[in-house]
């Protein structure tokens, strides 16, 4: 697990590190956004239209990185009713919150949304239970990538298995195929993966070398009146009226995307190789841009990609389910650059701009610094 880590999921720094780099002298903690600009058109789900039953729910954590060598190749995944806050303070338009969904949690871990990173060496054979014994809906699990057996498709259908409530059911799914794969359930599927059931498995090939920072980045549009139906709130969901207007990365929205402990900041240090694995698991495009820094493809949907095609670039439209592994070098003048989708309607909270789908890259070098302790306020942590 990555209980140690500051930053998004994947290898950054540590907390002791994190300090260090920002000159503070004592223990950082979580803190709202008070004293941070605010819009006058409220963001979806805002704590007001909590309801009692749903506040008493669990909140999620941050996605853990589950190295599955480490546990022989088995885990399990239970489904877990919580709540969700995308973004909890003021700054932006905020609060924004998801009162419902449906967390993955990894063997005694923190349920999340996305669910954990599964981690592990290709030709490791996974035994993935899914444990739905404390749920009502029916759910399954599908991996994209890998090449399994017809019975593990997890597709209920054409499987004739569904994992019911109170049920357990494990799969066993080879990792034959590295790369950085999706995983989501596949029981009624844009309902279950609008209500949270997603995240990423990656199965790195044998003698892989990690560069010196990696990151794993989900990105999904959600529309929020399913969550909001789900906790008591006097909406309509209707899928063939779908329409986004909650937009996270690793389900946090803008400026909590940016909260060290729970956010998703891409921390770097000067000239560190810098990999990043983007997911999208939403029914969107989204074209990803880098500010100040161009990337390389390096990989796409589990493949190599060819030297030829590994043009320098800085926007990459990843669609729904598409992986994309880009690869950069910290070189810039070191400060803060954002990250973001390129349909700039994304990078809201309600009607208020910016928020939603943005992060930034963030030097170490610049972490001791005034700009700096201001981005923490709007991300509501406190140095």
């Amino acid at each position: 697990m990555n209980s140690d880590r500051i930053g998004a999921p994947g290898t950054g720094i540590s907390r002791r590190d994190f300090l260090k780099a920002t000159g503070a002298t004592g223990a950082v903690a979580v803190a709202g956004c008070m004293d941070a600009p605010t819009a006058q058109v409220p963001a979806a789900g805002g704590a007001d239209s909590l309801s009692a039953s749903t506040a008493d729910l669990p909140l999620t954590g941050q996605p853990e990185v589950v190295d599955l060598d480490e546990l022989g190749g088995e885990v399990t995944l239970r489904t877990v009713t919580a709540r969700h806050e995308a973004h909890p303070g003021q700054a932006m338009n905020g609060p924004v919150t998801l009162p419902v969904v449906w967390a993955f949690q990894a063997n005694d871990g923190t349920p999340s949304v996305p669910g954990p990173v599964l981690r592990c060496t290709e030709g490791t054979e996974l035994k993935i239970t899914l444990d739905n014994t404390d749920n009502v809906h029916p759910h399954t699990l599908h991996f994209h990538g890998v090449r399994k057996s017809w019975m593990d498709d997890g597709v209920p259908t054409t499987t004739g298995i569904t994992v019911m409530p109170g049920e357990t059911h494990t799969y066993t799914i080879p990792a034959n195929v590295a790369g950085t794969h999706l995983y989501h359930c596949h029981f009624n599927t844009p309902f279950h993966m609008d209500m949270g059931m997603y995240g990423i498995l990656r199965v790195d090939p044998a003698g892989y070398e990690e560069a010196d920072k990696e990151y794993f980045m989900t990105v999904k549009e959600w529309d929020s009146r399913l969550s909001r139906q789900y906790g008591g709130e006097n909406v309509k969901y209707s899928l063939p009226d779908r329409m986004g207007d909650v937009f996270t990365i690793n389900g946090r929205s803008a400026p909590y995307t940016l909260n060290p402990e729970m956010g998703s900041p891409v921390i770097v240090d000067s000239g560190d190789t810098v990999r990043i694995h983007l997911v999208n698991a939403g029914f969107m495009s989204h074209p990803m841009h880098t500010h100040n820094h161009r990337f390389k493809v390096v990989e796409k949907d589990g493949s190599p990609m060819p030297e030829p095609l590994q043009y320098l670039q800085d926007v990459v439209n990843v669609a729904p389910a598409e992986r994309y592994t880009i690869e950069f070098v910290a070189d810039a003048d070191p400060g803060i650059y954002p990250i973001h989708c390129h349909k700039v309607d994304h990078v809201r909270n309600g009607n208020s701009y910016p928020g939603g789908m943005l992060t930034a890259t963030v030097y170490t070098e610049a972490m001791d610094s005034d700009v700096f302790r201001k981005v923490m306020d709007y991300a509501g942590y406190e140095l």
